[in-house]
């Protein structure tokens, strides 16, 4: 009779303990619910750690350009061989670099009938002479003879200034590499720049506009050249 009365009735079959369902079901998962818990946070964290850094990571670059360094784009030929109409170029921000002859600059809101943001470069600073032989196509500083590797043709045009020309302190002689198709000093109406309105030096070209020649197309008409891209001499 004791036999009897531990066998389970037909029909009906043994249910485990509910609480053991769940237990049993995680155990074949592999994972207990601190685990489950612990992968949430864990998962959490990595998100909000991915989040704040492309924060960081944006506010960096926003101070960059606000207080080290501009984007600018190239507009006409002026400086061409060194910069094309198109280029986009990195700007770095005057105060944090020394000005000299030399440096390609970028120039804003000066006191002059052209009153408009230009690039040029640098030839001659405060207390120079610059003087030109329109023949030769020479350019002097302190009467000696510049190099000038970056040029797309000799300096024949005159443009109305008078030479010799002595700068006062603070005053910068700009011109374009383009020198035949260039307004700079050399016109009367931009003449000497005060470096007050520099904006800053011209460092970097990030991309390349597009490398037209004066041989019938128009300027910014012709084929990328991507090996310009690198720091400008």
């Amino acid at each position: 009779m004791a036999d009897e009365e531990n066998k389970t009735p037909r029909g009906e079959i043994e249910q485990p303990e509910a609480s053991a369902v769940p237990e049993r079901a995680r155990e074949v998962q592999g994972e207990t619910p601190e685990e489950t818990g612990e992968k949430k946070k864990e998962e959490g964290s990595i998100l909000f750690d991915w989040v704040r850094s492309l924060l960081g990571a944006v506010l960096i670059v926003v101070l960059l350009f606000l207080f080290v360094a501009q984007l600018i784009t190239v507009q006409g030929p002026s400086m061409q061989h060194t910069l094309y109409a198109g280029d986009r170029v990195l700007v770095l921000r005057a105060g944090l670099c020394d000005i000299q002859a030399g440096d390609v600059v970028m120039v804003h809101q000066f006191n002059a009938p052209l009153n408009e943001t230009i690039i040029k470069r640098v030839i001659a600073v405060g207390g120079q002479t610059v003087d030109i032989d329109f023949y030769t196509g020479t350019v002097y500083v302190d009467g000696v003879a510049i190099e000038e590797g970056y040029i797309a043709e000799r300096t024949y045009s005159a443009e109305g200034t008078d030479f010799p020309l002595t700068l006062a302190e603070g005053e910068l002689f700009l011109m374009g590499d383009n020198r035949n198709h260039s307004t700079d000093s050399r016109s009367t109406l931009l003449g000497p720049v005060d470096e007050r309105y520099v904006v800053g030096k011209a460092v970097f070209v990030i991309f390349p506009g597009r490398s037209a020649q004066y041989t019938g197309e128009l300027p910014g008409s012709g084929e990328r050249d991507f090996s310009r891209i690198g720091l400008i001499r």
